[in-house]
This record gives C-alpha cells, structure tokens and sequence, in this order.
C-alpha cells in the first residue's frame, strides 16, 4: 500500500525526521491559507497523488504569492496528472500539501527497500538526490552506497557513519544524517514498510538537513496489525479493478489489453500473458486466484475480471495441484449462470480432477470455448476477439 507525500512526512517526523513545515488544501482559498499560516515570502504548492515525476508533470509549482498559489491550486484540483510513471489515465488530484520553500545547497537520495534477492533489506544513497533511483543508476551510477542490513541486528551507527562519509558530506554533517538515517531505519522496522524514500534529503544554506519529499509503501499483509497505517489509505489513487479484487482476496494487476485473464498461480499467469502476446494479443489483467480456489472464488473472479469494461474475451486457464478442476469448471457454469456472461469464454483445464472438470464444462450446455494447451487456448482467445467486437 502506498501513501501519500503528506503523509510519509508526518510518520518520519515522529521519528524525529526534519521536514518543512506545511499543511493541507483541498481548495484554492485552503491553499492561500495555509501559506499565511506558514508564513515568508515563498511557497511549494505539491499535488499529492501516487506517483514520481509530479514536477515534470506541473504537479510541483514554487508560488511567491498567495495569487499565484490560488491559480496552481486551480490548476491541479480535479485534474488528473498523468506523469512518467503512470498509465495514460493518469491520478486524479483531490488534495495538495503547502509547504514553505527550502534553500537548496545540495540534494542527496536516500532510500531504504526490500531486496528479496538477498533476503536483507537494503540501504541505498546517492549524492544525485532528485533523481528517480533508476535514473541515478544510469546516469550516476559511481554514485550509488549501498549496505545490505542484517535484519537481526538491524542498521548499526557504524554502517551509517561510513555512508555518511561515503556521500562526501561536511564532517558537520555526518552526525545529522545518521540520526536521518537511524530514524528511517526504525520507521522502515516499526510500522512493516517495505520502501522509505527521501528524495531529495536536502543540505540547506544553513548546514542542515530537510527530507524535502518521502515515499512510503507497506506490506498489505502487515496491515492487520497496523490500523494507524491503514487508514492512510487513499482508494482514489488505486486502480478500481485491483482495489475491488484486494477487498475479495484475489491477486490483480490490472493491464490495457482485451483480453480477461483467470488463472492459478503467478508463474503460469505471466506465462499466460506471454503466450496471449505471442499469439497476438493483449492481456486486460494479472489474475491469480491461488490454490484450493473454491466455486465461489472463481464466481468473484469472473465478476472482477468482467468488471473491466475493456474486456471483451475471458480466457481461463487453470493447470490444478492444490486446486481441482471440477471446482473451477462449477465457477465457471455458475459465472455464466449468474452474471450473464455475454463474451466468448475459452477455458483449458489440467491436472487434479481433469475429466471431472471437462465434463462438467461439456454438459452444461454453456457456449464455452475449450483448450487442451496453453498455446491453443492464447490462440482461441485471440481468434475469439472480432467475434466480440461484432456482438458489441
């Protein structure tokens, strides 16, 4: 789950985190009075959606009066922003953090992640702050420290000293950016993130430190035990398909193809997707729907899938171990049943109770498309889409 700006703010800074000081808008008149509350002569106005690149996007803009900002306010609510890291939808602005403006001597790039490669989590630096990361390790990539965090001993203040140093930061400054750097440590620790990002950590005029913009991202399986963080939660940033899909349990990343995908197993869904490609077509979605999938799982997966008003072929395809294929073929006949399935629907199925899963298909009397293998159902999928489009 991720959070907005605002918000990854506030957390670091109850770990004692220096930021600007700032508040929320949701108007233009919200904004101007912020900026009175903060007070000076020179204000950032920020978009808060879910993404990176807000300034090349003008989600970011620097106001040296209170007209100025009530017009960029105008300008950004109630507009989606599409940005470099978005889909050609882009994120629907509903809010905006005011901040005082920050003198700038240097930008630096801290980010703490998850690296599954090594099972630790990693600690990575950059003294090529307001960058995205992977800019940085094209453009800079001398530039990139890294410390791989033993997670039972967590981030020692000797490892964060010598990134310090490595930075080439001021002496002055090296005990201030291992407090930074201890800090969001233990916020990466306490609330189960699974990326802390400061992009840029500013050195300002007067020597000190200032986490001019914070990312935030959290395990999803963790938030049971993390209301505080929970709440955070802002569905207006969330794609509707996969928020609908998470609140039933269901695996979904949602694509811009037409063709819906409902299959078992990560591994053999990106298989699926890569042999629908190859046939020439597209996916519409990342489906997995896990193991002992019972009728009524597969019932909300169709009702996902369908949900996506690109769809216009569904493709099941489910190879079964812990899952058994009569399970899903009753799905199926009960999607067809109970949703009024209109689309062409190609199922291949294999593995535990096969012929029992065939049958079932075969005397249902449904006009369901059948497969023996992957490549003949990618193939029947793509054949099956003009007959759709000619329903339509």
């Amino acid at each position: 789950m991720d959070i907005h700006e605002y918000q990854a703010k506030e957390l670091l800074a109850g770990y004692g985190i220096p930021v600007p000081v700032g508040g929320l808008a949701y108007s233009p008149e919200q904004a101007s009075y912020r900026a009175r509350e903060i007070g000076g002569d020179r204000w950032v106005v920020k978009a808060q959606i879910h993404s990176g690149g807000r300034g090349e996007a003008g989600g970011v803009r620097i106001c040296s009066s209170e007209t100025e900002i009530q017009e960029a306010a105008s300008d950004m609510l109630g507009r989606r922003l599409v940005t470099r890291q978005t889909d050609s939808r882009g994120k629907l602005v509903g809010r905006l953090y005011v901040e005082e403006a920050t003198d700038i001597a240097q930008e630096l790039y801290l980010g703490i992640v998850l690296d599954r490669a090594s099972e630790r989590i990693m600690l990575v630096a950059s003294s090529a702050g307001g960058m995205e990361i992977e800019e940085i390790a094209v453009e800079e990539p001398d530039s990139l420290l890294r410390i791989s965090i033993d997670p039972a001993a967590g981030l020692l203040e000797y490892q964060a000293r010598e990134l310090a140093f490595g930075l080439g930061l001021d002496s002055r400054l090296v005990n201030k950016l291992v407090k930074i750097l201890m800090a969001s440590y233990r916020a990466f620790r306490d609330l189960d993130a699974t990326m802390v990002e400061i992009n840029p950590l500013v050195v300002t005029g007067s020597d000190d430190l200032v986490a001019l913009d914070a990312k935030m991202s959290f395990d999803d399986n963790a938030l049971f035990r993390r209301p505080q963080i929970s709440e955070l939660r802002d569905r207006s940033q969330e794609d509707p398909r996969e928020s609908a899909a998470a609140d039933r349990g269901l695996a979904y990343v949602g694509l811009e193809g037409d063709i819906g995908c409902m299959i078992n197993g990560a591994g053999l869904a990106m298989a699926t997707m890569d042999m629908i490609k190859l046939a020439g077509g597209a996916p519409a979605n990342f489906l997995d729907i896990g193991g002992g999938a019972s009728p009524e799982r597969v019932l909300k997966a169709f009702r996902v899938v369908l949900g996506d008003a690109n769809v216009k072929v569904m493709l099941v395809n489910i190879f079964a171990g812990i899952n058994r294929c009569d399970w899903v073929a009753e799905g199926v006949v009960q999607a067809f049943q109970k949703l009024d399935v209109q689309m062409p629907v190609i199922v291949r199925l294999s593995g535990t109770n096969v012929d029992e899963g065939r049958r079932i298909i075969a005397q249902s009397g449904l006009p369901i498309i059948t497969a023996e293998t992957l490549a003949e159902a990618a193939e029947k999928a793509v054949a099956a889409r003009p007959t759709a489009e000619k329903a339509a």
